[in-house]
């Protein structure tokens, strides 16, 4: 077994908190067409999987092993990473919600789109059938 650089996961947790205080401290200016012309209105990023992964290798943690659980060695870790994700996706669904964040993309990445099937009325597909038409009619 490795040796586990986020010694609990208490710390994991810990890191976790410190990139929320760190990404909501930053702002980006978006530019939004009004009457008046083109203002820029200050908007907080939101809370990300891969923002966090990203915070975490700059503090010199790699925390695929945690999020994971690689070779069952971070069975321990498995309730934090759940906690963290549910964190990360109810910061960007309240932020679709209230339309701070963009609600289709927010949508795909917590697999929230709508699914229709209008192709076979729900029947499966079990053999597909390919005419192929001469351009020269022949």
């Amino acid at each position: 077994m490795k040796a586990k650089y986020i010694e609990t996961p208490e710390a994991l947790y810990q890191l976790f908190e410190g990139y929320v205080k760190e990404t909501k401290e930053r702002t980006r200016n978006v530019p939004k067409a009004t009457n008046k012309g083109v203002l820029y209105e200050p908007h907080t990023p939101p809370l990300t999987i891969d923002g966090f992964k990203t915070y975490c290798n700059k503090k010199g943690s790699d925390v695929n092993r945690y999020w994971y659980n690689v070779g069952g060695e971070c069975v321990e870790y498995v309730s934090i990473v759940t906690r963290i994700k549910e964190e990360i996706r109810n910061d960007q669904i309240e932020g679709a919600l209230v339309g701070q964040y963009q609600q289709n993309i927010v949508a795909r990445l917590n697999g929230l789109t709508e699914k229709t099937d209008v192709t076979t009325q729900g029947e499966r597909i079990s053999e597909i059938k390919v005419n192929i038409i001469n351009p020269n009619g022949i």
